[in-house]
């Protein structure tokens, strides 16, 4: 990659450096660890720059398709080149006004959470003049994976509860505009090993073989969702997964014999697996000062910047690296950004020695939930720059501008 140091003085901090060759090299191990039939969705969310949009779907012998839960997402795929068909369309409060627009924008495949969310898909299906494909996403009473970060098995507002699915077949059935074209599962994120993450595909896919005789329909599609793991803004690596691709065949080929040609096919779907390690953020020292026997080094960036889905703690503790004068032996420090809150902390009691104003720190494994995961908005300051590097080539530098679009002459 590009030096870090360079790249800091030419365009500035905070700012995050993406690497596509990172990128295309988490999309190709992703593939080798499944077998050749399992499609992967790559979920937006994860981080929708251009860029990176376009490195999954293009440069590889397998391409991601695309997994979105906004009309904003929904325009910046199609940007970077998907077409509706590749698209899946999630999330709990599909409003009338964008679900409309995905439809008449190609889109064809929905995932739904509950009776209502279906319904509310085949209307607006059936003024369209259209039928859309809907996958059930299902919230499993139980499951195999225990010590990983559990989506499912609790009251949430995300997919039916599995054990209603049965006493429900029938009206799902007739929902005029709709085909229920298969499953969607999201059992757990970040899988603590690989024998979590097998086992928990193996319940999923036992669970919706057995959805379908309950619900006495063929399947097209079953989405078996993640929990591929790494690293977030913390050292490390990503996982080699040697046995999930033998292991998902093995329990793919006992519950669904077709599956090999298509009947159902089957998909996953992943975001930070695909692009944490692709990512550096760049942060410079602004202020050190103590207070009551705690030393707080202030930086540039703040939960505005790498806010870890709305600063809900998901990023404590970072790891930072430090560069040329700046050591990591030193007094603990709490981390904290530029805003008007004490809630802007990007880490705590993290051992620096030294530290002055300008030094420059880096986080490593930031390439997901970045500035559009963060507060960007709080306070109007300026956005990170977003550089993208391919190996030492500059591919671009761009930074997302906050406007606000007036409606002149209409009665509020």
């Amino acid at each position: 990659m590009t030096g870090t140091t360079d790249l800091a003085r030419r365009f500035g901090t905070p700012s995050y450096v993406y690497d596509l060759d990172r990128v295309a090299a988490a999309r190709d191990e992703l593939f080798a660890a499944l077998p050749d039939e399992v499609a992967v969705y790559y979920a937006a969310k994860a981080n929708p720059h251009p860029e990176i949009l376009r490195e999954m779907r293009t440069g590889g012998p397998r391409v991601c398709r695309a997994e979105i839960s906004s009309v904003g997402e929904l325009d910046a795929v199609l940007r970077a080149g998907y077409e509706g068909t590749e698209i899946l369309y999630t999330g709990p409060g599909k409003t009338t006004e964008e679900l409309a627009e995905a439809m008449a924008r190609g889109v064809r495949t929905f995932s739904v959470e509950s009776p209502g969310d279906l319904r509310h898909v085949g209307e607006t299906a059936v003024r369209l003049g259209i039928t859309a494909d809907c996958l059930i996403r299902v919230n499993n009473a139980t499951g195999a994976a225990a010590t990983s970060i559990r989506m499912t098995g609790v009251p949430s507002q995300f997919g039916f509860d599995g054990e209603t699915l049965p006493g429900l077949a029938a009206e799902l059935r007739e929902v005029p505009g709709t085909t229920l074209a298969g499953l969607h599962f999201f059992p757990l994120s970040n899988a603590k090993d690989e024998a979590s993450l097998i086992a928990e595909f193996r319940h999923t896919i036992a669970t919706a073989s057995a959805l379908q005789r309950e619900l006495g329909v063929d399947f097209r599609i079953v989405d078996l969702g993640g929990g591929f793991a790494a690293p977030y803004a913390v050292q490390g690596n990503r996982p080699v997964y040697g046995e999930l691709r033998d292991a998902l065949a093995t329990s793919l080929d006992e519950h669904f014999p077709g599956w090999r040609d298509g009947a159902p096919r089957i998909a996953c779907e992943s975001g930070r697996y695909l692009v944490a390690d692709s990512g550096t953020l760049l942060t410079s020292v602004v202020n050190v000062k103590d207070s009551r026997g705690t030393r707080y080094v202030v930086l540039d960036a703040g939960i505005n910047t790498f806010g870890g889905m709305s600063g809900l703690g998901r990023i404590l503790p970072v790891s930072v690296e430090p560069h040329e004068s700046v050591g990591t032996d030193g007094v603990p420090a709490h981390l904290a950004g530029p805003l008007c809150t004490p809630g802007d902390l990007l880490g705590r009691q993290v051992p620096l020695s030294d530290p002055a104003p300008g030094d420059l720190l880096t986080v490593p494994n930031a390439g997901s939930y970045g500035p559009t995961a963060s507060l960007l908005m709080f306070l109007g300051r300026p956005a990170p720059a977003e550089i993208v590097v391919r190996g030492d080539d500059l591919v671009s530098v761009s930074r997302i501008e906050h406007t606000r679009t007036y409606e002149h002459g209409q009665a509020l």
